[in-house]
């Protein structure tokens, strides 16, 4: 718990440097025994290779017949001590005795063979000076301590700058999420994205776009949830506001007054009822479909369907509704299909000019099933077709002459699309006036049943 607190509690910066300087100083220990230990071998083999060249000098010198005293001084010299015992005991040359004691030192000892020489038998002891090894090592070690604080402090000035400019990105990051937290937004990491840093920058960039997408969506949906329960709550102004002013004029009549005018207020209570109950339900499908509509999915005849609603069209509401094509069997709801024709007819019918008819085709290709409704009425601006499946939005004019919700087509669009098809107003052919709006389903077929 300690340690990572003591973590936590320490910039990265200086926890790089700190874990750079203890892997320099391990490095630079194992660096210095190697050295010391390759200037040894040197040292040792130097000293060896002294002792080998005095020693066959010794040998030389005794095959020339040189006198004790003279081969003993030859041999001798600042850093070689020399020691000659002859045979009958004579000693010539002295050795230091602190070699004895120090296991820095090197010695040899050879016999001389000459014979007709004095020196003929005599054993020769040769012998590195002790103090200057020792000092050669000396050296050798505080040439190594001061290269190594050299560099200690070479990395102590370099690394931390080192450290600051290769995590200076982090910095920028940390800036930019409190700039980001302080409300700014669209603001990006600028880095290579080849190194760690900025693989990690690009990441946080993702997450950014993901972020302000989602805070997007959400204030978009909030500012529309807003705007369609305004909306909503005017639409169901009115029809209220109707019954209330039915129900009041019904309640000042006397109640054996048979005066029709009561009739009428009573119609007209029933009127605004109706309506306000099929705002009620436009509304509450419209939320069926945000939240995951429930379908009945079944092997449904699309022509039929076009059929039944056409009869009911031409009765209800005096228009004649024409369908053209072939039996086309779709994987879908049949009554949410007959709502999406219902509501298409309804809307063709009511821009339909009198002694005109509404004309529908029905399609197939491949596994999709189109279904295209045709009207004769003053046609939607092209800026408008996309707009008109936006919820409670009416076109002014001759496209919406029978004050509906405005839901109509937000639910039609809704109900396709959780089939899978879709529910699009498309440009008229040309030289054709109207509207054009094509309904698209998937065709049934054994995996699509097993699909659903």
């Amino acid at each position: 718990m300690k340690a990572t607190g003591f973590r936590s509690s320490v910039s990265l910066s200086r926890r790089v440097t700190l874990a750079t300087l203890l892997v320099f100083v391990v490095v630079l220990a194992a660096v210095v025994g190697i050295v010391y230990s390759a200037m040894s071998v040197v040292v040792d083999r130097s000293v060896g290779a002294i002792l080998t060249e005095h020693a066959q000098f010794a040998k030389q010198l005794a095959a020339h017949d040189t006198p004790p005293q003279q081969l003993v001084s030859r041999l001798q010299s600042a850093s070689v001590r020399t020691r000659l015992e002859l045979g009958d005991g004579r000693v010539f040359g002295a050795l230091d005795d602190r070699p004895l004691r120090d296991s820095t030192a090197r010695t040899r000892t050879i016999t001389l063979t000459a014979p007709h020489s004095a020196v003929n038998g005599a054993r020769l002891t040769l012998q590195v000076d002790a103090p200057l090894m020792a000092q050669v090592r000396s050296r050798v070690i505080q040439i190594l301590l001061i290269v190594a604080m050299v560099a200690v402090v070479v990395v102590l000035i370099i690394v931390p700058l080192t450290a600051r400019i290769a995590l200076a990105p982090l910095d920028r990051l940390v800036g930019l999420a409190r700039s980001i937290t302080a409300g700014r937004r669209g603001e990006r990491l600028q880095l290579d994205r080849g190194s760690e840093l900025g693989r990690a920058a690009e990441a946080f960039d993702e997450m950014l776009d993901a972020l302000e997408g989602a805070e997007k969506r959400a204030t978009d949906s909030e500012l529309a949830l807003r705007q369609f329960i305004g909306d909503a709550a005017h639409e169901l102004r009115t029809p209220i506001a109707g019954i209330a002013a039915a129900t009041e004029a019904v309640l000042a009549q006397p109640d054996d007054n048979p005066d029709p005018h009561r009739h009428r207020l009573l119609l007209a209570l029933g009127r605004e009822a109706r309506h306000a109950g099929r705002l009620v339900e436009d509304l509450l499908d419209v939320a069926r479909i945000d939240t995951g509509l429930r379908l009945a999915c079944e092997p449904t005849d699309v022509r039929q369907i076009c059929l039944q609603q056409a009869e009911r069209a031409a009765i209800s509401l005096r228009v004649p509704v024409l369908v053209d094509g072939p039996s086309a069997v779709a994987w879908a709801d049949p009554a949410r299909i007959g709502q999406v024709m219902a509501n298409l007819f309804n809307n063709a019918c009511a821009v339909t000019p009198p002694g005109k008819a509404v004309h529908t085709l029905i399609s197939g290709l491949g596994d999709i099933i189109t279904v295209v409704v045709y009207d004769e009425g003053p046609g939607v601006p092209a800026v408008d077709r996309e707009r008109i499946f936006e919820r409670l939005v009416r076109l002014d004019g001759g496209r919406n002459p029978s004050g509906g919700s405005g839901l109509g087509l937000t639910i039609a669009r809704g109900i396709a699309r959780a089939h899978g098809g879709d529910l699009t107003c498309r440009r008229p052919d040309p030289g054709v006036a109207g509207a054009a709006f094509e309904l698209t389903l998937p065709a049934y077929s054994a995996a699509t049943s097993g699909a659903g």
